[in-house]
C-alpha cells in the first residue's frame, strides 16, 4: 500500500464527513440552547427549536454515509488491485 497525502483532492466521502460534522455541531447547538431554559427555569423555546435539534442525529447519519462510502471505494480499489 501507499502512504500518499491527498492534499489537492478530496478522497470518496470526505465531503459527506465534513458535512455531516458541521450538521452535527448545529444540532448540538441547537440541543443546548433548547435545553437551557429548562434549567434555567425560564420560559421554554417553540417547537420548532426542538426540530432544529433533530440536525444533530442527521448530521450523524450524514458522516455515517460518508463513512460508508469511503469504505466501499477503498474495497472496489483493493479488489481491483489483485
Amino acid at each position: 500500500m501507499t502512504s500518499e497525502t491527498r492534499t489537492d483532492k478530496a478522497g470518496a466521502g470526505d465531503r459527506l464527513v465534513q458535512a455531516g460534522v458541521i450538521v452535527f455541531f448545529i444540532g448540538a447547538v441547537a440541543t443546548l440552547v433548547t435545553v437551557a431554559p429548562l434549567f434555567l427555569g425560564t420560559e421554554p423555546f417553540p417547537s420548532v427549536a426542538y426540530a432544529v435539534c433533530m440536525l444533530m442525529g442527521l448530521g450523524f447519519l450524514i458522516a455515517g454515509a460518508g463513512v460508508l462510502r469511503s469504505i466501499a471505494v477503498q474495497r472496489r480499489q483493493a479488489r481491483a488491485v489483485v
